[in-house]
């Protein structure tokens, strides 16, 4: 497969944080949208960007929790914003439209992992429609006003979790067999696809799409669907935290803080390195690597050993078949 995934040598390292990535960097006069910004890596990007001088929008489900984990950040203002409900997201973008300001900067944050099987109003699987469908319908929305930046980059979070699965075309919405970790593969896979197909698409009108994989990160709100103790479990099987319950920080094998974590969220987001590329799948503040040796991924310890991106979630045939089956989704 012919491929952009090819490092830069950013001279970042895989513990820089975004406060990092940004010292130096000027984004007075900039606009952004966060979604899920009032928490765990959102949060953390949500500072950066205003500390370097940007304007954020903050996209969330609770916006009375949202405003006081944001209170004293400056030029910070909350939106009313639910992933599952298509009403909704079209009520922030048209809210956002509406104030005549572009859109420089869109980070698609906000996600669910794991747990049992939800579906939203319109039968589809929770996973894949807040995950990717959701900020599928978000982006297309925000179009006019990331045009009207005249430089614009769309950063979907996506993960190493996208080595589980690829787009399970048959069934994307598991009415069959449900599998709660082959479904986030599945959505993470979505997001790197979208990213793909988005920057061929709109790269003419200056628009570039990223996916990110942050690293693996304690003390998100990503798996508040599972309960404490299935989530305590998971992270000790999975050598995050210790026996006492604290997190295992080790960023050179993925294990970050939530402040190294958005390091690569703000760097996809901002990086002058990436002003004539897009579509690639970035990670430790660089662009991966293509791990076109890799076995099926299997849910476990074994599963955080790479988190560089394979083969079937850049491929451009089914980046440009998912977006046609995304727009079906939402007109269905």
């Amino acid at each position: 497969m012919q491929t952009k995934q090819h490092p830069l040598g950013s001279g970042f390292t895989a513990a820089s944080t975004a406060a990092d990535v940004l010292e130096g960097v000027d984004l007075t006069g900039f606009h952004a949208v966060v979604t899920g910004g009032h928490v765990g890596l959102g949060l953390q990007a949500t500072r950066a960007l205003s500390a370097a001088g940007a304007s954020v929008t903050v996209g969330s489900r609770h916006r009375d929790l949202a405003a006081p984990a944001l209170a004293g950040i400056a030029r910070v203002e909350v939106a009313q914003l639910d992933l599952l409900d298509p009403a909704s997201i079209d009520a922030f973008a048209d809210r956002y439209l509406d104030s005549g300001r572009p859109l420089h900067i869109l980070i698609n944050n906000a996600g669910i992992m794991g747990g049992p099987l939800v579906r939203d109003a319109r039968g589809y699987e929770s996973q894949f429609a807040t995950n990717h469908l959701g900020h599928f319908q978000l982006t297309l929305g925000l179009r006019p006003a990331l045009r009207a930046a005249r430089g614009a980059r769309v950063v979907n979070v996506s993960s190493g979790g996208h080595r589980l699965s690829g787009i399970r075309w048959e069934d994307p919405h598991f009415t069959n067999c449900y599998d709660a970790m082959l479904a986030y593969g599945q959505s993470k896979t979505a997001n790197v696809l979208c990213a793909v197909e988005l920057d061929r698409r709109w790269a003419g009108e200056a628009i570039r799409g990223y996916a990110v994989h942050p690293g693996i990160v304690v003390g998100t709100n990503l798996g508040n669907s599972s309960t404490e103790e299935q989530v305590r479990s998971v992270r000790l099987a999975m050598g995050l935290i210790d026996a006492s319950g604290r997190p295992i920080i080790d960023p050179d094998s993925d294990r970050k803080t939530p402040q190294q974590g958005a390091g690569t969220i703000v760097f996809a987001a901002t990086s002058p390195l990436l002003a004539d590329i897009g579509g690639v799948y970035l990670r430790n503040n660089d662009i991966s690597l293509l791990d076109d040796t890799a076995e099926p991924a299997v849910f476990g310890p074994a599963a955080i050993a790479s988190a560089d991106v394979v083969p079937h979630a850049i491929d451009p045939d089914a980046a440009r078949r998912l977006w046609g089956l995304s727009e079906r989704l939402l007109t269905a």
